[in-house]
């Protein structure tokens, strides 16, 4: 008795979809652990960085999104 397996690589059609929601859920990732690793850090520690609790969602974002 005889196997074989064959592998053909996924239509364009199908892979596009999924990787835009693979990007984003790495995107929305790195926003929650980005944020959250800031706002653990104390009011001293953000001014030291430049950055204050009421802008943090803001850069995080910024840093996630907006840049490239």
């Amino acid at each position: 008795m005889s196997t074989f397996v064959l592998h053909t690589p996924a239509p364009a059609a199908w892979s596009a979809p999924f990787k835009v929601l693979r990007d984003r859920w790495i995107r929305r990732s790195l926003y929650r652990r980005t944020l959250n690793e800031l706002s653990a850090l104390s009011d001293r520690e953000l001014d030291d960085i430049g950055l204050n609790r009421s802008s943090l969602e803001s850069v995080v974002y910024h840093a996630t999104y907006e840049a490239r």
